[in-house]
């Protein structure tokens, strides 16, 4: 097994900064774009419920980000990535760490309020953490475009001879 401490890439790392952006835009696609929209509108479903099931599935969401980011993080410190893959990876990071660190904890403290009965729910905090998201989704599609574009060669196709 290749020492995964190395200076050189591994396999490893090359698959992972290609097959783990996808497994994330996956995971937004998925809960921030299907699931959280579609939530409320499902029977008996109320305020109060929906909004204890959004935190819970978001924590868990954000954790899976956070682990992603990490493997990621530790697959560009090899030395065959590109320094565009490399900004990429790093700009990704920053917009997680903004959307977990500073969005999540405001939008809790709303939840709380609203929970509560302190607070109607009328927020344009939710804009923020869309925002973070559709960041999130362009930079991590821009990185599959680049870990594709290194793996993936397109030849010309050979013309055959002419038939008569």
């Amino acid at each position: 097994m290749a020492n995964v401490f190395s200076s050189q890439d591994t396999r490893f790392s090359a698959g992972a900064r290609l097959v783990l952006p996808a497994i994330w835009l996956g995971l937004i696609i998925g809960i921030s774009l299907i699931e959280a929209p579609l939530k409320f509108t499902a029977p008996g479903i109320t305020i109060p419920l929906g909004l204890g099931i959004g935190r819970l599935v978001f924590t868990a969401m954000n954790w899976v980000e956070i682990v992603i980011a990490v493997v990621l993080l530790w697959s560009v410190f090899k030395s065959a990535v590109g320094n565009g893959y490399r900004q990429l990876t790093y700009a990704v990071v920053v917009v997680l760490i903004a959307k977990v660190a500073v969005i999540r904890p405001l939008l809790n403290q709303r939840t709380d309020a609203v929970l509560a009965g302190t607070d109607d729910g009328g927020s344009s905090l939710h804009l923020f953490y869309i925002a973070a998201d559709g960041l999130l989704i362009l930079g991590l599609i821009t990185m599959l475009i680049v870990a594709v574009r290194r793996w993936v060669t397109v030849r010309p196709a050979i013309k055959s001879a002419t038939r008569n």
